[in-house]
């Protein structure tokens, strides 16, 4: 073999060499990037399953996992779950819950569980449906104790506000894994809220004293603290017990009358549909004594809400806020009271 054929072969074994070891090279780093993505992926799937959340009243609650039997101890919470599309989850909800679906006829079905009345749940039915998140609000804070020391994950949702109402939505879809729908839910009552209080800005009319009767036995109305007081506000009202520091004060009919609200709300009774309400009708609350000089009363503004949709800090809060304002707006907002 001469001398050329000898480097010419020697030539071609360092190209194969190089080649090879460039393959394994190539091959390595492949490898060790896939191997790190996939740690990636696991270590957010992590994270995504330890959620830390805190609800209303500051009780700090850690999810492992993403709940798949969800109890919901209020009308506004089922709503919420069902709005956000996790209703799927919902395995006991309260007699009073009516919306967005008759869960009063599920139940009959076996479609779904009653855990009990709104303020009275029933523990042992709770027990037997195995929940691994019990959504409550601060009506249920002594039940609450007691579910949580037997080991239930609870959130309690107490908000003050629309803002609050719109929090609480967001922290359901982080504790349900549903955070995307609950951002567009959240974006889309915004846009709402939005458009009903530009309208009334743009009009620049004269805000109506409100009185919102929240019970007549004794008389109730809603305070500062309530989120009824902010839908006063947002649909253009001013509320006459704004000032009042607690969620649901005690009022007197004297400063009722004093107070000459121009526009009255009366909600409808969401316990008993189609019953005559708490308050009677429209005609008796204005035959009350003294009533005749409010100007609410001599205007014809008594106006009567519905009941279900103004009692939920749920997600038609936004809807709410609309009813408010046809109510103290009827002429722009091409209502009539």
């Amino acid at each position: 073999m001469n001398n050329k054929s000898i480097i010419y072969i020697a030539t071609i074994i360092i190209i194969v060499l190089i080649a090879s070891a460039a393959f394994i090279y190539t091959n390595y780093n492949t490898t060790s990037n896939q191997t790190a993505a996939q740690n990636n992926i696991t270590n957010q799937t992590a994270a995504q399953n330890n959620i830390t959340l805190v609800d209303d009243e500051g009780y700090v609650t850690n999810l492992t996992a993403v709940p798949q039997r969800i109890i919901s101890l209020a009308p506004s919470n089922t709503q919420i779950v069902f709005a956000i599309g996790a209703g799927n989850k919902v395995v006991g909800v309260t007699d009073y819950d009516h919306y967005p679906y008759n869960f009063t006829a599920w139940i009959a079905a076996g479609n779904m569980t009653s855990v009990g009345g709104f303020s009275t749940p029933n523990k042992e039915t709770i027990a037997s449906l195995h929940p691994d998140l019990i959504l409550a609000t601060s009506i249920n804070d002594p039940d609450v104790v007691t579910l949580r020391n037997l080991g239930y994950k609870v959130l309690v949702l107490n908000p003050n506000n629309v803002t609050g109402v719109l929090q609480d939505i967001s922290l359901v879809g982080r504790a349900t894994g549903a955070d995307q729908n609950a951002t567009a839910l959240v974006d889309t009552i915004n846009n709402q809220i939005s458009a009903i209080t530009a309208k009334i800005a743009a009009a620049n009319e004269t805000k109506p004293l409100v009185y919102y009767e929240v019970w007549n036995d004794p008389l109730m109305s809603a305070g500062s603290t309530s989120f009824i007081n902010d839908v006063i506000v947002k649909a253009g009202g001013q509320n006459i017990f704004g000032n009042e520091t607690q969620q649901y004060p005690t009022v007197s009919s004297e400063t009722i009358v004093q107070k000459n609200p121009d526009v009255i709300l009366l909600p409808t009774d969401m316990a008993n549909p189609g019953e005559a309400p708490f308050y009677g009708s429209v005609n008796q609350v204005k035959a009350r004594p003294g009533w005749n000089a409010i100007n609410a009363v001599k205007n014809n503004r008594v106006v009567v809400v519905d009941g279900d949709l103004f009692a939920e800090a749920g997600p038609r809060i936004g809807d709410q806020i609309d009813a408010a304002a046809k109510a103290f707006y009827p002429d722009l907002f091409n209502s009539t009271t």
